[in-house]
Order: structure tokens, then sequence, then C-alpha cells
């Protein structure tokens, strides 16, 4: 019986290690996607061309890794967030998408994939 209740202990540790915090899930998006300076401060901190809030700081850390995975580890809270804020991105700041885009996936891989994702949403990206 013991050996049973420590499985469940490291089984659900190790679910517990795959996800990022949920300590910032509750920000307000809406309120940072329509104040130019508060977005700017953002994409400055993550572009590494300005200071980092604490949660911009988790941002920047986990940026790469998430785009690259498909924001596998992110809580439905952060995957639902993080496609606001790309479609948010693509539709209404597309040079700072682009320039997000260029720094953390530079091979287009996963620029695509939002990009269409965007499409099928109905958010038309003009050509360069």
């Amino acid at each position: 019986m013991k050996f049973v209740l420590l499985l469940c202990v490291v089984v659900a540790a190790v679910v517990a290690e795959e996800q990022y915090t949920d300590k910032y899930d509750n920000i307000d998006l809406d309120e940072i996607l329509s104040n130019k300076r508060l977005l700017e401060a953002y994409v400055n901190c993550v572009m590494e061309r300005g200071k980092c809030t604490p949660e911009g700081k988790e941002l920047k850390d986990h940026l790469q890794e998430a785009i690259e995975n498909g924001c596998k580890k992110c809580t439905d809270n952060q995957q639902k967030g993080a496609q606001k804020v790309i479609d948010h991105l693509i539709k209404n700041e597309l040079a700072t998408w682009r320039e997000l885009a260029a720094k953390y996936d530079p091979t287009g891989a996963w620029r695509k994939k939002y990009e269409d994702r965007a499409r099928e949403a109905g958010i038309i990206i003009p050509d360069d």
C-alpha cells in the first residue's frame, strides 16, 4: 500500500513539473494588449532590450521552448492566452509579430503553423 501511495506522489510530482507555473495565469491580457506602452514593455523584455517584470521574465525564460513544443507545458489558461496574444499581434501588431518570430523562430518552422491558425480564425495577413 505504501508503494502505491509513493508511486502516486511521484507521478503527481512529474506531472506538476511538466507544466509551467500557473502563478501568472490570471494576468489581464486584454489590458496589456490594449495598452501600447505595456505591450511594448513586454516586447522589449522578451527581445532583451529592456527590463523585465517578474511575469515578463517568466515569459522570456520559457518562450522559446513553448513556441517549439506548441505550448505543451502550458496550462489551459496559458494556451488560450498564447493564442490570444499571437492572434492580436498578427492582426494588430504585424511588425512586432515578425520581429518576435525572427528572434524566436528564425527558420520559420513554427511561424507558419501559428499564422495558418490565425488565418483559420479569419485574420487576414498581408503579404510583404
